[in-house]
C-alpha cells in the first residue's frame, strides 16, 4: 500500500481502514517501513493483541512476541528434507506437492488471526513468499463437493519433544486440535478451506485411505491453481500483513537456490476459535489456547 507510514502510532480511523483493506485483499504489502521490534509489536497490538512469538518456538529474549527466522539456520534441514535424509532407517513417505503450504499455528485451537512479517536482512534476489486465497480455493470446487466438505472436521497437530520451555511458562506442546475443514470467517462470513499441509494430519471420521486421498486432492488444488496465488518479492524494510484466516502461504520456496542470508521478524495477532458452516467449533485435543501476551 502507498502513502501509509506504519513507523509511528496510527490513529484508530487509519487502523480501521487498514483492517477493511486486509479483509478485502487478504494480503497487504508495505514498502519502506524501517522500524525496530518494539514498534513492530506496537503495530501488532493495534490490530488486536500480540501473542507470544510461537506456541512452540521462543521469540527474542528481549522481545518474546517477535520470532526471528534466519535462512542460514534452516538450510541444513531443507537439504535433508529435499534428499529424504532425516533418518536412514525412516520409512520413505511420498512428498505432497508443495508441502510447505500452510496456515500459521493450526495445531492450536485458536490459530492466530493476523500475521505480520518484516524484512530485516533481505538478499538481492530470492526468498520470495507465496500466498494462496483459501476462499477462492473453496469457491472453485463443485457445489456438491463443497456441501460435503462443509460437514467435515480435520485433525491438526504438532509435537517438538526437544523444544525449550516457553518464556511465558506455558507448555511448548504437544498440541493437537480438531477444526472444521471449512471455516466461516468471523468478520466477513466468507467460507474458506482450512487446509495446512504442514500440520493437517487426517479427516475425522474417514478411513485412512479415504482421508489421505481427499487431503491429497485438496492440497494439490491448493498448490496447483496458479490463479489463486500471489508472490511477494521481498525488499529491505518491507512489511507484509496477511489474514491468517483466509490465506495459506509458503516460503521461502527457493531457499536452496541462493547463498545470501535472509532474516525476517514475525509477530502474530491472537485469533478466535474457528467455526464451520454447520456450527461446529474447533476443539483442543492436546494443549491450550494461544493467547495474547499480558
Amino acid at each position: 500500500m502507498e502513502g501509509v507510514d506504519l513507523t509511528s502510532d496510527l490513529p484508530p480511523a487509519v487502523v480501521a481502514r487498514l483492517r477493511e483493506a486486509l479483509l478485502s485483499h487478504k494480503v497487504l504489502v508495505f514498502r519502506n517501513q524501517p522500524m525496530d521490534d518494539e514498534r513492530h509489536v506496537e503495530l501488532t497490538n493495534a490490530f488486536g493483541g500480540a501473542t507470544a512469538a510461537h506456541p512452540i518456538v521462543n521469540g527474542l529474549p528481549e522481545n518474546p512476541a517477535v520470532l526471528r527466522t534466519a535462512l542460514s539456520e534452516e538450510r541444513k534441514a531443507l537439504i535433508e528434507a529435499e534428499a529424504g535424509l532425516s533418518h536412514p532407517l525412516k520409512e520413505r513417505t511420498l512428498r505432497r506437492l508443495r508441502t510447505e503450504w500452510h496456515v500459521d499455528s493450526t495445531f492450536v485451537v485458536n490459530p492466530n488471526a493476523i500475521t505480520i512479517l518484516r524484512g530485516v536482512e533481505i538478499p538481492l534476489t530470492g526468498g520470495d513468499t507465496l500466498f494462496a486465497n483459501l476462499e477462492a480455493l473453496y469457491e472453485g470446487l463443485s457445489p456438491s463437493l463443497r456441501g460435503y466438505l462443509d460437514t467435515l472436521q480435520a485433525i491438526h497437530s504438532r509435537h517438538a519433544p526437544s523444544a525449550p520451555p516457553r518464556f511465558d511458562g506455558k507448555p511448548a506442546g504437544p498440541f493437537a486440535a480438531v477444526h472444521p475443514l471449512v471455516r466461516v470467517h468471523p468478520e466477513t462470513g466468507a467460507r474458506s478451506l482450512l487446509v495446512s499441509a504442514v500440520f493437517l494430519q487426517a479427516i475425522r471420521g474417514l478411513k485412512p485411505r479415504e482421508s489421505a486421498a481427499l487431503l491429497d486432492f485438496l492440497l494439490d488444488e491448493l498448490a496447483g491453481r496458479d490463479e489463486i496465488h500471489a508472490r511477494v518479492r521481498w525488499e529491505q524494510d518491507m512489511l507484509v500483513m496477511w489474514d491468517n484466516r483466509a490465506v495459506a502461504h509458503a516460503g521461502p520456496v527457493d531457499g536452496l537456490l541462493f547463498e545470501e542470508e535472509r532474516i525476517v521478524h514475525r509477530t502474530t495477532v491472537v485469533g478466535d476459535v474457528p467455526c464451520g458452516p454447520n456450527g461446529f467449533k474447533s476443539r483442543a485435543l492436546m494443549g491450550g489456547r494461544f493467547e495474547a501476551l499480558a
